[in-house]
């Protein structure tokens, strides 16, 4: 496995190559993300692969509240790079060293994910043809 490289993202910069986000402040610290934002750390890789597959470990620590403990401050709680680094590093050595049980999983993650968005979806269009519906309701009285 290749060394991955784990900054503080500064706002303005601009990346390329391969990576995502960390949020670093906040109950949801360590939240992946695809967007930049004022508050977190960014990840950088060598390949797609390698980003993905960090991603989702990224993702499951995240779900599974994991960075919690490593939470500090009394007023809005945020996670250091320090411990992020340490944490983050040894738990996806750790997750990936069984790569074929780690794509199993993230498969499965995938298809969660695809399923609520088409929930949503679904509950999107019900709430929209319940207005219509009092919508003609009420303009016909």
């Amino acid at each position: 496995m290749s060394q991955i490289l784990i900054k503080t993202h500064k706002k303005g910069n601009l990346y390329k190559g391969f990576y995502f986000f960390i949020l670093n402040k906040g109950l949801n610290s360590g939240k992946p993300l695809s967007e930049p934002c004022a508050n977190c750390f960014v990840i950088f890789f060598t390949t797609q692969e390698e980003m993905e597959n960090h991603y989702w470990v990224a993702f499951s620590l995240w779900q599974a509240n994991f960075w919690h403990p490593y939470l500090v401050g009394s007023v809005i709680p945020f996670l250091r790079l320090p411990e992020f680094k340490s944490e983050f590093i040894q738990k996806a050595d750790k997750f990936l060293s069984n790569y074929e049980k780690h794509r199993k999983a993230v498969q499965t993650l995938q298809l969660l994910e695809l399923r609520e968005k088409q929930f949503l979806h679904n509950i999107n269009l019900i709430n929209d043809a319940r207005r219509v519906v009092l919508y003609r309701y009420i303009r016909s009285r």
